[in-house]
């Protein structure tokens, strides 16, 4: 079976850093997209930042870019957040499949982390 495992979110101030860690096993994910979504209380899922292949280009959100830097290690990414604002606020999936902004073509998903912002 594919398992994906989110860790790392907690309660920090604005300012503050975090650090969420994914793993995924069951297969090789070499070749496929990982990426990191969020959703906040009440509102739809959104796209953070995805790597479409192990050693190619990531890609960040507008909302996150030069805060948020993944790194990733075939089927394996860290996920750095510094300068956290109370907006990131939101839990957090990682998430494997074919890249792109939308989490309609990711199969396979973690049970996500909350990360929480305080003002």
């Amino acid at each position: 079976q594919v398992q994906v495992v989110e860790s790392g979110g907690g309660l920090v101030q604005a300012g503050g850093s975090l650090r969420l860690s994914c793993a995924a096993s069951g297969r090789t994910f070499s070749s496929h997209s990982m990426a990191w979504f969020r959703q906040a209380s009440g509102t739809e899922r959104e796209f953070v930042v995805g790597s479409p292949w192990s050693g190619g280009t990531t890609y960040y959100a507008d909302s996150v870019k030069g805060r948020f830097t993944m790194s990733r290690d075939n089927a394996k990414n860290t996920l750095q957040m510094n300068s956290l604002k109370p907006e990131d606020t939101a839990v957090y999936y990682c998430a494997v499949g074919t890249y792109s902004r939308s989490p309609g073509t990711y199969a396979y998903w973690g049970q996500g982390t909350q990360v929480t912002v305080s003002s």
